[in-house]
């Protein structure tokens, strides 16, 4: 509500409602997104988007505010999205309003929600069970949130995405900040690997936000490989 603020607090997630309007989500009392800039986490999905034919199986590591998965709910050629969080309390908060426009989305009949660890779900995944795997468990591999989380950007995780995504598929995976070591790895595991920047306005302060995208080939013509 404008004008006022309000906070719910569970466990160490926290939902603020600021006086500007808009929501802002903390884990152990660190920012993780709010609702007045959300262009690269539709970006996440668009890029990975953009870069296939038929993206009809789609996964998102990370339900977070559900602007990804809005993105990924707009292309008609979805067929399926499998939407991976850890915190049952956050998947709570979008079923029953508390962000006014969860309800819509996890009600869509495409949307399967699992409350799991993602790592473990690709681990465990069928190989080339997904077209897409967009991943944004975590502020990035510079600036974890949760310890563990760091393992997804390594090796092993990534090379999990990659048998889990079916050839020509993509796997892009969100940063808070520039990761050279992970378009390294991500260089290695996957057929191309490309950087992308996005500056931003975070609440009045400049910042630049990043997607590393990962490409499997199918034999043909692959994009080029680079940065901007």
């Amino acid at each position: 509500m404008s004008g006022m603020e309000s906070v719910i607090v569970d466990g160490g997630l926290a939902l603020r409602h600021r006086a500007d309007g808009h929501l802002e989500l903390r884990a152990n009392g660190i920012f993780v997104m709010d609702t007045r800039e959300t262009s690269t986490e539709k970006a996440l999905a668009t890029r990975a988007l953009e870069l296939h034919a038929q993206p009809g199986q789609v996964l998102i590591g990370g339900l977070g505010l559900g602007f990804t998965l809005e993105a990924v709910l707009t292309d008609p050629r979805v067929e399926s999205v499998t939407v991976v969080e850890i915190e049952p309390r956050l998947v709570e908060w979008m079923r029953s309003g508390r962000v006014p426009h969860g309800p819509e989305l996890l009600n869509d009949e495409r949307v399967h929600i699992e409350v799991a660890d993602v790592a473990v779900v690709l681990r465990e995944s069928p190989a080339e069970a997904y077209d897409v795997v967009l991943l944004d468990v975590d502020n990035g591999p510079g600036y974890l949130v949760h310890d563990a989380n760091g393992a997804l950007y390594e090796a092993p995780a990534l090379a999990h995405a990659r048998r889990s995504t079916a050839p020509g598929g993509t796997v892009v995976v969100w940063s808070a900040a520039e990761a050279p070591a992970l378009l390294e790895v991500m260089t290695q595991v996957f057929d191309v690997a490309e950087t992308h920047s996005y500056p931003v306005d975070l609440q009045g302060h400049e910042e630049t936000y990043w997607l590393y995208a990962g490409w499997l080939s199918t034999g043909g013509v692959s994009p080029r490989n680079g940065t901007n």
